[in-house]
């Protein structure tokens, strides 16, 4: 049995940042193993957003390998409280969604959640189910349970303060509405982000309050966004989903930096660190995007669209699906063909595009590229091919 508590308590550890305490995490796997019983590991999503991304997936792929040694997750759709929205790593007051809103994101979290965790080993429970029906008095008493001062020491909390920026009451209280769902779920281990520390702490300390066993507390790395700066967030745009078409998957795991790349091998794939280092960074990045994209649809598709990239961008081609458009004069005016079809986000980055010899001709024949001038265009009867910017491709025809 010591064998098993030590190989589960290393898929536990692996790439964690914060374990608190382990000597009790090693006396719940202990108890585990002895009683046949598995551990109800919680995971928490406020559907804020209506896409799982890569950054989620960091989380959910340490799930499922426990769910393969036996255990359960809990996973927790905050739908009450995303009406709050959690405070933590924000530096303003987060927008309240709509109940149409929260229930259109919550809709597809779960089916998303699936393409990584063990369906059957999974329990979704929606956090509303106990905080409808409760009563003031029950949840003033959870308010005594804990301080202000104790809530005001979290770093975020004292910055918005510190410069003037407005802090509700409402997200003072967040913190104790998510540490509740623990004491409703019974939590054994709850899981998340680093931001999230201070929130599972105070689950674990409202399940001591409630006379229950206290839950441990494993934080995991937040995954760099496509910026190479900020945490991956779909407000912030630097995110890539996981249903994205594996085109634009690919594409966008090809456009992250060497540097970045290395600790999305580390937290999104089972590669060897050690042996991806070998090769060239431009194969090991072909490497990663072809393995998350073969992660999320299949093997076949994720070589496909690896062959697919090194054919147009390494081998200077062009796609083999390039979209079609029947223009309904020979004279096209380039600028706002681009805008309708939505190949630019607006006519003014076409004028930017087309200022910096960012637009080209290709060459059907031969392959080489003319840079266009003129916004106006005189589509030939053989048809017209346009690379817009590095990526984006058009065929005109008459």
């Amino acid at each position: 049995m010591k064998r098993k508590v030590r190989q589960q308590l290393e898929i536990i550890k692996e790439n964690t940042i914060d374990l608190l305490p382990e000597e009790e995490l090693v006396a719940k796997l202990e108890k585990s193993l002895h009683s046949n019983k598995p551990l109800k590991l919680k995971i928490g999503f406020d559907p804020t957003a209506s896409d799982i991304h890569l950054g989620h997936t960091v989380l959910l792929r340490k799930l499922r390998r426990l769910q393969d040694l036996g255990h359960q997750v809990l996973f927790i759709i905050g739908d009450f409280t995303a009406k709050i929205g959690d405070p933590s790593g924000r530096t303003a007051l987060r927008p309240v969604l709509s109940d149409k809103e929260i229930k259109k994101n919550a809709a597809t979290y779960t089916e998303q959640a699936f393409k990584i965790l063990n369906k059957r080993k999974t329990k979704i429970i929606y956090n509303s189910i106990w905080y409808k029906d409760m009563k003031l008095s029950d949840f003033l008493s959870l308010l005594s349970s804990y301080t202000t001062a104790r809530m005001l020491e979290r770093d975020d909390f004292a910055e918005r303060m510190k410069q003037n920026q407005p802090l509700t009451i409402l997200e003072l209280v967040y913190p104790l509405i998510q540490g509740y769902d623990s004491v409703k779920c019974e939590a054994d281990i709850e899981f998340g982000g680093t931001d999230q520390k201070f929130n599972l702490l105070v689950g674990r300390h409202l399940q001591e309050v409630f006379g229950m066993s206290p839950q441990i507390v494993v934080t995991m790395p937040l995954l760099v966004g496509l910026d190479g700066k900020n945490k991956m967030s779909k407000s912030l745009g630097n995110y890539i989903g996981i249903t994205e078409r594996p085109k634009d998957m690919l594409g966008k795991l090809m456009s992250i930096s060497d540097e970045l790349m290395w600790e999305y091998f580390r937290l999104l794939t089972e590669q060897s660190l050690d042996e991806v280092k070998k090769i060239h960074p431009k194969e090991a990045k072909l490497l990663l995007a072809q393995t998350i994209v073969s992660n999320y649809y299949s093997q076949k598709i994720g070589l496909k669209e690896k062959e697919e990239f090194e054919r147009v961008f390494s081998q200077k081609e062009i796609p083999q699906d390039i979209p079609l458009h029947k223009a309904s004069d020979k004279k096209v005016d380039a600028i706002e063909l681009l805008s309708s079809l939505k190949l630019v986000s607006s006519k003014n980055e076409a004028r930017r595009l087309l200022g910096q010899g960012g637009i080209s001709i290709i060459d059907q024949d031969t392959l080489s590229q003319t840079t266009l001038k003129a916004q106006e265009l005189e589509i030939p009867p053989q048809g017209i091919i346009l690379k817009i910017g590095k990526k984006k491709f058009l065929k005109i025809t008459t």
